[in-house]
């Protein structure tokens, strides 16, 4: 479990940094250049994604349940689980569904989060998707607070709706058809 906390720390607090020291991230990326600070921060994310990865990992070969999730929260998971990978890909295609949420990642982030909060009941599931849904609701207040940022993107175009929804549809296909269990281990239908 101190594995998976470390993980979420680095992981989450290079992803606050915008969050609670904007002024510092436009410092350092100054400082540094753009280009070497994106490098450092994605280097900081990947160490901490991997223990995060490794910790959860860990902590489910001796769980500590907290509560025991009813069968059905696996199927209302799923549903909620749909329009995650379309909203992941429609911040990087701008069109009508990135207009409408403003921060399409962070609501796929959020549904994420609580999809498996519902269909899981160990103290690691609670750490890990309870603390990556607190972070998105919390940088999805910050981000309407703090000047906007830009983000690499396609062109914006009436196509990239279409794009997003079927190519997110086809990732949540490859998810439930078996990439699922062999990325995490666990098939999300048992």
């Amino acid at each position: 479990m101190t594995l998976l906390v470390l993980g979420l720390v680095i992981f989450l607090g290079v992803h606050s940094i915008a969050i609670v020291a904007s002024p510092l991230r436009d410092s350092l990326a100054r400082r540094l250049g753009e280009l070497p600070w994106k490098g450092l921060y994605a280097a900081v994310a990947i160490v901490g994604f991997v223990l995060m990865v490794r910790g959860y990992a860990a902590a489910r070969l001796a769980p500590h349940p907290l509560w025991a999730p009813p069968v059905a929260t696996r199927h209302v998971a799923a549903l909620l689980m749909l329009p995650v990978f379309p909203l992941l890909l429609a911040a990087y295609l701008p069109g009508r569904i990135q207009r409408a949420t403003r921060h399409p990642m962070l609501a796929g982030t959020m549904l994420f989060a609580l999809a498996h909060l519902l269909a899981n009941g160990t103290l690691a599931d609670l750490a890990l998707f309870g603390g990556v849904g607190a972070w998105a609701v919390v940088d999805r207040i910050s981000v309407a607070r703090r000047p906007p940022r830009k983000i690499p993107s396609a062109p914006p175009r009436p196509l990239n709706d279409v794009i997003a929804v079927a190519g997110g549809l086809a990732l949540y296909v490859a998810f439930v058809a078996g990439l699922h269990a062999r990325l995490i281990g666990v098939s999300p239908f048992g």
